[in-house]
């Protein structure tokens, strides 16, 4: 049973002027000519016509496209466009957690630069050299357990509530020693026991890395002011003095 270019046209959702192309390169040919030079195409033929769309939806020349029909088997082409969507959903689950990470830096600092914007588009390289810092074992602990920007967690939303709770603090002229300040710090150690799951050491050391601007920096960590850092070690240490 053949069909005419105007009805493979229409089933394929292309342009009559792009199947005619299609036969002039020798991409897709009719099966058959009627009177007139009219085109009728049979069932293989609109098998070759969909391997064609397939591998033009990866951006492909169509002369490659022309040698991977004449040499592939469908398996093959359709492991090919596999291959092709598996790297798509990386890429656009890459896209939702720097996306994310920026959603989490406005709900921290009340704005986003122009040049965090932009990375969207072009994502900055940074190189983490967590080894300098942990140990292997240490490493893995981490990456289960600590919240990152890019996620959408409850987790992750406590952590910058405690960091705004703080920033409140300190615009108001709250004391490191108040009751509010006590409040915030038992937060921590809460979170803390759950990020770190016990390991005191762990916990140590990741704090001496966060309490450094230039170490945050190196390892892609979303740097903590300062003046949040002071407030912090503060609070802590008026509570283990009044313990002591």
């Amino acid at each position: 049973m053949y069909i005419t270019s105007g009805e493979l046209a229409k089933r394929f959702n292309v342009s009559i002027r792009t199947i005619r192309y299609y036969d002039q390169i020798g991409l897709v040919c009719p099966s058959k000519l009627g009177e007139g030079g009219k085109r009728f195409y049979s069932a293989e033929d609109c098998l070759i016509l969909q391997k064609v769309i397939l591998l033009k939806s990866l951006t492909l020349p169509l002369e490659e496209i022309n040698r991977i029909i004449k040499n592939q088997s469908t398996e093959s082409i359709l492991k090919v466009h596999k291959s092709y969507l598996e790297e798509q959903v990386s890429n656009i689950q890459k896209s939702i957690a720097h996306t994310n990470s920026l959603l989490n830096i406005l709900r921290l600092e009340g704005t986003i630069n122009w040049e965090d914007l932009i990375s969207l588009v072009v994502p900055s390289k940074q190189n983490r050299s967590w080894s300098s810092f942990f140990s292997a074992d240490e490493q893995g602990k981490l990456r289960e357990s600590l919240p990152k920007l890019e996620m959408d967690s409850p987790s992750i939303k406590m952590w910058i509530n405690l960091i705004r709770r703080i920033e409140l603090c300190i615009q108001d002229n709250i004391s490191p020693g108040s009751e509010h300040a006590k409040l915030i710090i038992e937060d921590i150690e809460i979170l803390s026991e759950e990020t770190f799951q016990g390991d005191q050491n762990l916990m140590n050391k990741f704090w001496k890395v966060r309490r450094s601007q230039e170490s945050s920096n190196e390892l892609n960590l979303y740097p903590i002011k300062q003046e949040i850092i002071d407030f912090i070690e503060e609070a802590y240490a008026i509570i283990q003095g009044q313990q002591g």
